[in-house]
């Protein structure tokens, strides 16, 4: 990776507007006013993750009955990003230097969010109780607002403090860590798989018109799903698909199936909708929303796998539920340039701009007085 300068995460042209007021529709169209865009962006949101929560109650069945998880991540990332693929088409279309401007932001946005953050998790899983990575891996909602506060040197608002507490308290419970016993590298593991989902909000935070939020992730999708590929030819990963049949609640249906799923509907949903909505909402409120995908699992597991949740998780969910709704309520309370356009310019990573070079015949934005762009 090249060093650069920091990118902000709202291109400077706008970064003075609301995140609603940057979010844009299928063709391109900004929603009507941004309470309505905010409303959109929050039912998108909470359908991402919704959708993002059936992967693991289907695939679970499949890792047991013999499919690797390289052969898993393949088929469920190659035929997510071909589904999306007309919208990577469409931009390339539009704009013939397309991938020549912003390969860096689709191979990083594959590596990192995609591929990334599923390496590092199941890395840390196999060195540590699944709840406890689960928990680390959640609180990149409150890694991102951290990371603000020190960035800006400025305290976030006493909702969102009280907002992040009870929401990780509610995780807590959800996830029921009782007994657990912590490995250091499984720690770590688990907090770089944190940290790829922060880069996820932050890269989805900076899609527009220059760089569409879908055409971003078919390209990552696809960047994936070769990365992993990759490893698993090379025998870095094992990969095994055989032909196997599963059963959900005694109902027993080809193996093939509840993965075609996986790919084609709840990762292809989770990712477009979750790419959709963070320019919508900002990446603060969208990810303390992603939380839900939680208890969404839960439900999940419960429908397909009859695995019922206990007393003390719905107490949990219900908590969560309340530190995100104080969040959302800061958001509310802020104004029209409130906290979130605030979080927005704040948040940035060295990485190479999304738009990786200016296109032909424009001029370079010129460098403001801390160098950056």
């Amino acid at each position: 990776m090249t060093h650069t300068a920091p990118l902000e995460i709202i291109p400077s042209a706008a970064r003075d507007l609301p995140a609603a007021h940057r979010a844009t529709g299928a063709g391109g169209r900004a929603p009507h006013s941004p309470a309505r865009a905010r409303t959109v962006g929050i039912v998108m949101a909470v359908t991402s993750a919704l959708a993002f929560s059936s992967s693991g109650p289907l695939v679970k069945p499949l890792l047991e009955a013999g499919w690797s998880l390289s052969a898993a991540l393949v088929v469920r990332m190659g035929l997510a990003g071909l589904v999306l693929s007309p919208a990577l088409v469409a931009a390339v279309r539009r704009e013939r230097s397309f991938l020549r401007r912003h390969w860096r932001s689709l191979v990083m946005f594959g590596l990192i969010p995609v591929a990334g953050c599923q390496l590092l998790f199941f890395s840390a899983m196999q060195r540590m109780p699944v709840a406890v990575a689960l928990l680390i891996q959640y609180l990149a909602p409150v890694l991102l607002v951290v990371f603000v506060w020190i960035r800006t040197r400025r305290a976030p608002s006493r909702l969102v403090i009280v907002g992040s507490i009870v929401a990780i308290v509610g995780l807590v419970l959800v996830v029921d860590i009782s007994g657990a016993r912590f490995d250091l590298l499984g720690t770590l593991l688990a907090l770089g798989a944190a940290i790829t989902v922060c880069v996820y909000f932050v890269m989805s935070e900076r899609t527009g018109d220059d760089l569409p939020p879908l055409a971003l992730a078919s390209g990552g999708l696809l960047v994936g799903a070769a990365f992993m590929g990759l490893l698993a030819v090379t025998g870095a990963l094992p990969f095994s698909a055989p032909a196997v049949t599963v059963a959900f609640r005694g109902v027993e249906v080809p193996g093939i199936l509840p993965i075609l799923w996986v790919g084609a509907v709840g990762t292809t949903l989770g990712y477009a909708l979750g790419v959709m909505a963070v320019p919508r909402v900002g990446s603060r409120l969208a990810s303390f929303i992603g939380l839900s995908e939680v208890l969404f699992a839960l439900g999940f597991a419960w429908l397909l796998l009859g695995e019922t949740p206990g007393p003390i998780q719905f107490v949990g969910g219900v908590v969560l539920l309340v530190g995100v709704v104080l969040v959302r309520q800061d958001a509310g309370d802020r104004g029209r340039v409130d906290a979130e356009g605030e979080f927005a310019r704040a948040a940035m990573i060295p990485v190479e701009p999304l738009p990786a070079e200016p296109g032909p015949g424009s001029t370079p934005p010129a460098e403001d007085a801390r160098g950056n762009r």
